[in-house]
Order: C-alpha cells, then structure tokens, then sequence
C-alpha cells in the first residue's frame, strides 16, 4: 500500500510548529492589506499584532485563494516522491480555495496516473478546519488507509462545531456580513453576535449578547448544549489578538466542561481579514453543528 500525504490551506490557522507536528502541508493563501501583500505562510506573514493594529486604524484588507498552478507546485513534488494525496480544504461556502485545489487535482492525476488523490471540502475555517486536520491526522497515524482517512473526514466535518464572537462589528460591516446600520447600533449599545458556521459552511449570526462577558459565555454554553464528551476532547480556540480573552474562555470550558486540553491559537490573517480584532472562536466535536 503506498503512503499518502495529508494537505490542507492556511485557513487552518495552524503556526509553523503544529503542522510539523503533525506532518501537515500547507498551502498558503495570499492577502493584501494597504499596500502591503503577502502569502499567509511563515517568513511571509505579517505578524498577529500588526496585521490587526493596521486593521483597527481603517487599513481594508483582501484575501485570495491559491489559484491552480499554485497547488500544484506544492503537491507535485509530494506525488513525485510516489506518495498519493489527501487534502482537506477550507469552506466552499466560504472561499473559492476548494474549487482551485480541485481542478488542480484534476490536472495532477493525468500528470500522475499512478496516483491517487482525493480533495475533501471541510466546511470548516480558522482551527475547526485545523481541529478537522489533526484528527484526520491520528487516524493516519492509527494505521487508516487513505480511503478510511478521507471517509473520515467527510463523515465527521459536519460534528466540528464553530462558534464565535467578535470584538466589534466594523470588520464584518466592511465584508458585507452586517449593515452600516446595524453596525453602528450595535457598537454603540455594546451588543456582541454570536455566530458560527453552518452545515453549508457560511458563516452565520445565530444570536447576540450585551457585552463582551457574556458573549463569551454564550460561546461555552452552546458547547454544552452539544459536545461529544468533552472530558476526552482536546478543543482548539483561536482568537484575533485578544489572548487574555481566549485564556479566559479556555479557563472557562476547564472548569464547566472539564475538557481534556486546550489548544489557542491566532485568527489568523485570512480569517482575520474579515472578522476582525477581538475575533474569538470555540471549535469541538459535537452531536450537531
């Protein structure tokens, strides 16, 4: 039986440390704030705390996919080495990433006939698509086949609960998400929505809370309302240069949730670039999205 690689894109949100860890390629997505560009990969990246700095000051910033060619110079040498190929991919309800690396797919198995390469639409974003990665990543590690790995993936992206709260609501009035109106409401009555990502793969506001305390503690009660048995869980929370606040959550789902670790990362610029500073996320197993 050949070996395979597992893939993913820099919406993940993994840091260079984790996905090393774990033997995960990543294929970078590009992003342009001001008149600075960069590939969202390390060496290239802007660091976390000026990235949402320039955010805060009105700097707009954009996004873009890896186009075809892209992925596959990063995947043809792994398919040279005469491993096949997983790659799970960032939402397509949320990016044009999944559709570029799909077509790329198309192109590498005329190019490696021998070759098996499978692409799964995570419907996931930010550590819920990281969170969907490592565990796909175990099963590698279990011994699962490359078709088991994949089945994997698709049978248990729809348990990666997602949910957020961001620290105002300018970023997503910029990116369409919110009206002028509802925006500038919203901040001047200090109201936080709640959001997370849908079946589809949108990302969706579900409900809102008075102020950032509570918002926070909403984010902890849907995970009781809906987790796997959380004591055996390691849960991933990712935050938009609001690191005390995410230490507070993590606190929070220890003692209510007893969970067996806890995993903080950064939103990072490609998710950023939408939500926001103050950004902070929630992903874990549970029965339903």
């Amino acid at each position: 039986m050949r070996d395979y690689a597992i893939t993913t894109d820099s919406s993940c949100d993994f840091d260079q440390a984790l996905a090393d860890s774990l033997g995960v390629t990543v294929v970078p997505l590009s992003v342009q704030i001001g008149p600075r560009r960069f590939r969202n990969a390390p060496g290239e990246a802007m660091d976390s705390h000026s990235f949402y700095q320039l955010l805060s000051q009105g700097e707009l910033a954009q996004t873009s996919a890896p186009n075809v060619e892209e992925f596959k110079a990063v995947w043809r040498p792994i398919l040279q080495s005469g491993r096949d190929l997983l790659y799970l991919g960032f939402s397509s309800g949320l990016s044009g990433t999944y559709h570029n690396a799909a077509i790329a797919a198309e192109d590498l198995r005329e190019e490696f006939p021998e070759a098996r390469i499978i692409t799964v639409d995570t419907l996931c974003a930010s550590l819920g698509q990281g969170m969907l990665v490592d565990l796909t990543v175990q099963e590698k590690r279990q011994g699962k086949t490359l078709d088991e790995a994949a089945a994997f993936a698709e049978k248990n992206r729809l348990h990666l609960c997602h949910w957020f709260t961001v620290g105002d609501l300018s970023q997503l009035r910029r990116g369409g998400r919110l009206s002028a109106g509802k925006a500038i409401v919203g901040n001047l009555l200090n109201i936080k929505p709640v959001l997370h990502v849908d079946n589809e793969g949108h990302l969706v506001p579900m409900a809102s809370a008075k102020g950032r305390k509570k918002s926070i503690e909403a984010l902890v009660s849907h995970m009781e309302e809906s987790a796997v048995a959380p004591e055996q869980q390691c849960v991933y929370i990712s935050h938009g240069d609001c690191l005390a606040d995410a230490q507070l959550l993590a606190q929070m789902v220890r003692d209510r949730l007893h969970v067996s670790s806890v995993t903080i990362g950064d939103v990072g610029p490609v998710i950023g670039a939408h939500s926001g500073a103050g950004t902070l996320a929630l992903f874990f197993v549970g029965t339903h999205r």
